[in-house]
């Protein structure tokens, strides 16, 4: 017998509000004039106001901000050749070693990646004399490593829905594969490729593992700051802030979805 209507919706419901409820009160409380996290008395912009005036604060955000959009843009270069790889070059010499260490990532530990690469580094540094110190360089290289595996297995399951007769079509008329890779393929998983750029942007910019190992003196990432700084005790300025970060996410996940319906829409009008 299957659960009628009101109560799927009802346990929908339960579920968002488990999920929201939290999101809804820290922004709450985000415009609240006390000092205490959990006690409401009115309405202020207080913490917005020192918020602005916390160097340190937003030197640690605007570098996650961009260690997290260098390495979104790494990793959908490099993940989506390593994902097309696995979806069209068929099983070649190596292939379960190829695919075994473009998954490796997911399921090994960060704290296991973290210490390997930092070992790396340090051995590179005593035989090559670079990297000189570890900074916004190698916290970059190690969410680049991080992130590409998601991004290969978006574009993998993507590149295998696609008709592979449209790529052969190209082919017979004479395009050579890298155009037809560019011309064709591409725009086609693009929705894939935005996918892959949103989520390692979130998989970086709210690493803390990793950033702890491969950091050194002046890349403090916000993740390190917020952690080093909630272990004193809960400080409004962090609601203001993660308020500020949900708006921008919420902003670009809305403008990502709108560009990519419109870019669909235009596709599927084409093809009619």
């Amino acid at each position: 017998m299957q659960p009628s209507r009101s109560l799927r919706f009802t346990f929908l419901g339960i579920g968002f509000l488990f999920l929201y409820i939290p999101i809804i009160s820290l922004i709450v409380y985000s415009f609240n004039e006390s000092q205490l996290v959990t006690v409401w008395t009115q309405f202020s912009l207080k913490w917005y106001r020192a918020l602005v005036h916390d160097e340190e604060l937003i030197n640690a955000a605007w570098l996650s901000i961009r260690i997290a959009v260098f390495t979104a843009c790494a990793s959908v270069v490099i993940g989506t050749w390593a994902g097309y790889v696995l979806a069209r070059m068929g099983r070649f010499r190596g292939f379960t070693l190829y695919a075994g260490m473009i998954n490796a990532p997911l399921v090994i530990p960060e704290v296991i990646q973290g210490i390997s690469l930092l070992l790396l580094f340090v051995e590179m540094a005593k035989v090559f004399g670079w990297p000189a110190g570890r900074g916004m360089f190698t916290i970059w290289i190690g969410h680049v490593m991080l992130c590409i595996s998601y991004v290969a297995i978006i574009v993998e399951s993507r590149v295998r829905e696609l008709n592979p007769s449209i790529e052969e079509a190209a082919l017979d008329l004479g395009a050579t594969p890298l155009r037809v890779f560019f011309s064709i393929t591409l725009p086609l998983i693009s929705q894939a490729l935005v996918a892959g750029w949103l989520l390692s942007f979130t998989l970086s910019i709210d690493d803390l593992v990793l950033s702890a190992f491969l950091s050194g003196p002046g890349s403090t990432t916000l993740p390190l700051v917020v952690f080093s700084r909630v272990r004193l005790g809960l400080n409004p300025e962090m609601n203001a802030l993660a308020t500020l970060f949900i708006a921008f996410v919420t902003v670009g996940v809305i403008a990502a979805n709108y560009f990519m319906q419109r870019s669909e829409r235009k596709r599927m009008t084409k093809v009619l």
